[in-house]
């Protein structure tokens, strides 16, 4: 399943830095732009990895796994 998310970037003197925007506490700081893309796209990962495996957590045993679609 392809899911795209929206990345903010800026250069800030030799750095680029920059977030996904729907996604709280994934952001990165690199010295160039593709670099900067690629551990926002890594981090980005690694959250939805570690948000599901909390959320399988909080929810214990006996839960069923539903795929929803938004639209923007």
């Amino acid at each position: 399943m392809r899911m795209e998310y929206t990345a903010i970037v800026k250069q800030q003197g030799d750095w680029w830095i920059g977030w996904i925007g729907e996604v709280p506490g994934v952001n990165c700081q690199e010295r160039g732009r593709q670099e900067l893309l690629e551990s926002l796209r890594v981090v980005l990962l690694e959250a939805i990895e570690f948000n599901r495996k909390d959320a399988i957590a909080s929810a214990g045993s006996e839960y069923t796994e539903e795929r929803i679609a938004v639209s923007a």
